[in-house]
């Protein structure tokens, strides 16, 4: 499997477990920053290697009165900042091709979402960045139609890829997890990573808005680890009930210490059969 380098840490080809944590979407300057120092330390703790996710504009919410974020300029402003005086590797997600480039400027790791994994020039778009281009594989694909999103990819000459699991539509407002794609995913050649928090969402299961079981998280991620994966996505907040976005199926701040470590120890004995 190919290994990608991530500023000062690699991912993927038998290297341990990294994580993509951070709040759904930004919700103001002061909260993302703190969010961050708080998942720095416990990612510094456990030695566990990190890489901050949030969004600046959330352009599939359900409603069109969602929350949908501070916009690009500001929020790339923040994401910079993040970056910048934490020195940690930052990822963001991209809706729309005219944003890549001012994208590709602050992240290290440009994020393609589910729905829009399909897309050509926006896969292609990002990959011609150079940058890292994480597909998150659509709910209503198999794991083995992703590859033809990788080849996207590589068509542009960026073979830096990591293909991202986050459940499969199960009628409606239900997503299953089918854990036979993570090693199928895996025979592409490309890191891959389970996406904890977005696997229990209920899309549209709130009416104006997705709702989700946050419960289920800690549950479907330990399978992961014990299947073979090679990094972990949660969405973190430090009040859920109180988040602005992905609420019901983010996880609290001050659990997350505990399944991250939880998850290094499965990683590590996986590593080791």
């Amino acid at each position: 499997m190919k290994r990608i380098r991530v500023k000062d840490f690699e991912i993927g080809g038998g290297t341990p477990l990294f994580f993509i944590m951070g709040p759904c979407v930004i919700e103001s300057e002061a909260s993302t920053l703190k969010t961050l120092e708080g998942l720095l330390g416990i990612a510094s703790a456990l030695k566990a290697p990190f890489v901050f996710k949030s969004s600046y504009d959330k352009a599939n919410r359900t409603s069109v009165k969602s929350y949908r974020g501070p916009g690009v300029k500001e929020g790339l402003r923040i994401l910079k900042k993040a970056g910048d005086e934490f020195s940690v590797p930052v990822l963001t997600d991209v809706h729309c091709v005219q944003d890549v480039e001012r994208v590709a400027e602050v992240a290290d790791i440009i994020q393609i979402p589910a729905f829009l994994c399909r897309q050509t020039d926006l896969i292609v778009a990002a990959a011609r960045t150079g940058r890292i281009v994480n597909i998150k594989k659509g709910q209503f694909l198999s794991p083995v139609d992703v590859k033809q999103s990788v080849d996207k990819a590589l068509s542009a000459g960026n073979g830096d890829v990591i293909l991202t699991e986050r459940g499969t539509s199960f009628g409606y407002n239900n997503l299953v997890v089918d854990f036979r794609a993570l090693p199928i995913m895996r025979s592409l050649g490309f890191p891959v990573v389970f996406d904890a928090t977005h696997s229990v969402q209920t899309p549209g299961g709130m009416g104006a808005s997705s709702g989700g079981d946050r419960i289920m998280a800690r549950h479907l991620v330990r399978a992961a680890a014990a299947v073979g994966v090679d990094g972990i996505f949660m969405e973190v907040h430090p009040c859920p009930d109180e988040a602005l976005c992905d609420g019901p199926n983010s996880i609290a701040l001050e659990d997350v210490k505990g399944i991250v470590g939880e998850l290094m120890e499965i990683d590590s004995l996986v590593r080791r059969l």
